[in-house]
């Protein structure tokens, strides 16, 4: 290998420049870091050529502008990088410092980065230059993905990149592939099963073929429900950085919501009380607010008290618009409520299925809620009930 004499430092630093390069445009960094680095480049070449392309004269100079440009590199990365030689942590970014330790610099990297998959990779015979994960490192269920680069004179470049929010995404859409299979495999299986029986002597007896028959079409309206529910999340979710554009009058879309609800469900319909601001307009998009108050209204129809109060609100505020509906039901517990919005989280599943619910309604409010650059709050106390308030821009906020 060249001996780069007093060259060192600045060949280092380029080095790392390189390395980091690789690794940010690999590793899914945003831009901005990459514009720093590339910038922190073009002024170290500048110096460089500006001594005629030779490298300064002074071997202290040299090594202290590539140690100061090596530092400078490393600490425009959002993520941990540390530079490491020997087995010991010889640069470590503020990121780095805050996740492995803030006097880690000079130590011994086995102790700085504490997992035995860090430690094979680093003292093993491995070096095909893959990511290794590293699950637990930080937290217990945070899941850390570490690039290793090779640098001049033995010197190597650690990268760790946070994946938990992609470990956690990932979890979700596994779960919910088997929760949505689940849900469709069920009433599915109760329709063949009926169909099978039909076929045979019980479907000559007009009774039983009748019970069977409506049976049947339950669990096809079940299946439709939860059908039409998916496909409306997933088209919700795909207009999510689309911002709605159309004034809704809310106040007088809840009203024809709630009578809606009342008509369709006579033996509630003495118990909505409405509480309503006259003329609340939101720029929104009709038919998600639409569907938001629906689920909202009709979920506390069916889970409040048979004779209590329904109790909807609309209030103007200065920016938001407050939409509250309390019931009167059993209420949830607190270690329930962070979940109640993932999709086909049910506090009671048999309660949930027997009155209709697919398990995706508070899902579809809380997509629509941030689609509308609104907030969603739920609150409830066991014996007592529940209060969902959604907040969502004043459309005199939004033209302003």
């Amino acid at each position: 290998m060249e001996d780069f004499g007093p060259r060192l430092p600045l060949a280092l630093a380029l080095a790392v420049i390189v390395a980091i390069l690789a690794f940010v445009l690999g590793a899914g960094v945003n831009a901005s870091a990459v514009v720093l680095v590339g910038a922190i480049a073009a002024v170290l070449i500048a110096g460089f050529h500006s001594h005629g392309g030779t490298a300064p004269e002074s071997p202290d100079t040299t090594r202290t502008h590539g140690t100061a440009a090596t530092r400078a590199t490393i600490d425009a990365i959002d993520e941990p990088v540390l530079t490491i030689a020997g087995g010991h942590v010889v640069l470590a970014n503020p990121a780095a410092r805050a996740l492995l330790g803030q006097h880690i610099v000079g130590g011994d990297v086995r102790l700085a980065i504490r997992h035995p998959a860090a430690a094979e990779r680093l003292f093993g015979d491995r070096d095909d230059g893959e990511p290794v994960n590293l699950v637990g490192l930080g937290a217990r269920d945070q899941s850390w993905e570490m690039r290793v680069r090779p640098l001049p004179r033995d010197h190597r470049l650690v990268h760790l990149v946070d994946r938990t929010g992609n470990r956690a995404t990932e979890r979700m859409r596994v779960d919910f592939v088997a929760n949505a299979s689940h849900e469709l495999r069920t009433p599915l299986a109760s329709l063949l099963g009926f169909i099978e029986t039909l076929r045979d002597e019980a479907g000559e007896d007009p009774a039983v073929r009748e019970r069977f028959l409506k049976v049947m079409n339950d669990e096809a309206r079940r299946m439709q429900r939860l059908i039409d529910d998916l496909i409306s999340l997933s088209r919700i979710e795909a207009e999510k950085y689309r911002a709605p554009d159309q004034a809704v009058d809310l106040s007088a879309m809840l009203t024809a919501v709630c009578d809606e609800l009342a008509s369709t469900n006579p033996n509630r319909a003495a118990d909505i009380a409405l509480d309503i601001d006259p003329a609340v307009t939101v720029i929104g998009d009709r038919a998600q607010v639409s569907q938001l108050l629906h689920n909202v209204v009709g979920n506390a129809m069916k889970y409040g008290r048979a004779g209590t109060p329904v109790e909807v609100r609309i209030r103007a505020g200065d920016r938001m618009a407050e939409l509250a509906v309390r019931d009167h039901g059993e209420g949830v517990a607190i270690d329930h409520l962070p979940r109640l919005t993932e999709r086909f989280y049910r506090v009671d599943s048999g309660r949930s299925r027997a009155l209709g619910g697919t398990g995706l309604g508070l899902a579809i409010v809380k997509h629509i809620v941030e689609r509308h650059r609104g907030r969603l709050d739920i609150g409830s106390v066991v014996g007592d009930g529940t209060t969902v308030t959604v907040l969502l821009p004043l459309a005199a906020v939004i033209k302003s």
